[in-house]
């Protein structure tokens, strides 16, 4: 076996997001060959890949079907985490993809859907921060069991940064976690937009594969001050099946689809599905509406990123601070896995086929 076989029997093996042969994306590397032993790495566009088992049993297949059926074939796998961000790009820049959650709504369980995103990204692997952007209803100190914590700071260069707390491997940060839970945040528009600029600009985020941003729900001011501050990868829509919020969730889909902004949609997510009883877990009862996101993502084109049951224990879990991606059901962890899994795929696609997202500039 020679180092020109491996690869052209590689060369057959496709990434299934991209639709190119990994040889030709430059994904296979330290290729080694001793006997019938052969040792490689794929670099992966992402930690969290949910296709690696795929991948490593079409590899070995390959090189064992057309090179030699007594092929010993060990496959490793590192990762790279593909981006959108230019280099010269200075806020956030050690981010590789911001994601924003956006609902038209409020009430279709936005936040819930981006801690446990951001978890099941961490989970497999990544680096992960979750930014709550809700700045008049902030939920990630209750949702992580965080409430009365209070960031520290640091000096960087001379500057004062706030340094992000830390809870079930990833990094946390919200307005909750800096004023007084008992007092209401009466800002106008301009202060709340500051508040989000200052998370941006004044917080060391560090190294990371993904920023998630929970967003305040509808369209207004602290979106157009996020896209004009940083450049957002895309954005995932959270809607219900109802036909409120599926009204609303358009709103929120021909937002970033106006030319002048033109932020990718990842997908569209289905929360609130179904509800399914403890006592009958297979049981589904559609107290909402049936399939209303499905419909909708299939009317615009989008991705359609799987449905979120509602299930007692995401409720729970959310209350008392153990999101359901750390708690101990199985069925909502895999259906937030799932979520995770295609919504990473659809990034890397977005990355792979999209032009670089450019920070907004709006001309008044």
């Amino acid at each position: 076996m020679t180092e020109a076989d491996i690869l052209k029997a590689l060369s057959n093996v496709q990434e299934p997001d991209l639709g190119k042969d990994l040889v030709t994306l430059n994904m296979i590397t330290n290729l080694a060959i001793d006997g019938n032993n052969v040792s490689f790495t794929i670099v992966l566009t992402t930690p969290a890949c949910p296709m690696k088992d795929m991948m490593r049993s079409a590899c070995e297949n390959a090189i064992k079907i057309l090179v030699s059926k007594e092929a010993i074939v060990k496959v490793d796998f590192t990762s790279n985490t593909s981006s959108n961000r230019k280099d010269a790009q200075q806020e956030l820049k050690g981010v590789k993809n911001i994601i924003a959650v956006v609902s038209g709504k409020g009430g279709v369980g936005k936040s819930t859907v981006s801690a446990n995103l951001a978890l099941a990204l961490a989970e497999g692997g990544a680096s992960v921060g979750l930014m709550d952007a809700d700045i008049y209803g902030p939920s990630v100190p209750i949702m992580f069991g965080i409430r009365g914590a209070r960031p520290l700071m640091k000096e960087v260069d001379g500057k004062g940064l706030i340094v992000p707390i830390e809870k079930y491997g990833i990094k946390l940060l919200s307005i909750g976690l800096l004023v007084d839970e008992k007092n209401a945040v009466v800002w106008r528009g301009p202060m709340a937009s500051s508040a989000i600029r200052q998370f941006v600009t004044e917080v060391d985020w560090g190294e990371l594969d993904y920023l998630i941003i929970d967003m305040p729900p509808g369209t207004g001011d602290i979106h157009l001050t996020l896209i004009q501050t940083v450049p957002v990868t895309g954005a995932v829509v959270v809607t219900t099946p109802q036909a409120v919020a599926l009204a609303d969730a358009k709103k929120a889909i021909a937002m970033f689809a106006q030319a002048q902004i033109n932020v990718p949609i990842i997908g569209l997510v289905e929360n609130m599905s179904y509800f399914t009883p403890a006592e009958l877990p297979d049981n589904k009862y559609y107290l909402f509406g049936k399939e209303g996101g499905k419909n909708l993502a299939e009317e615009y084109e989008l991705p359609f990123l799987g449905q979120i049951p509602l299930v007692q224990s995401i409720r729970e879990g959310g209350d008392s601070g153990v999101p359901a991606m750390v708690g101990d059901d199985v069925i909502t962890q895999t259906a937030f896995r799932n979520f995770a899994s295609l919504a990473v795929r659809n990034i890397a696609i977005r990355n792979a086929n999209i032009p670089k997202t450019k920070v907004l500039e709006i001309v008044s």
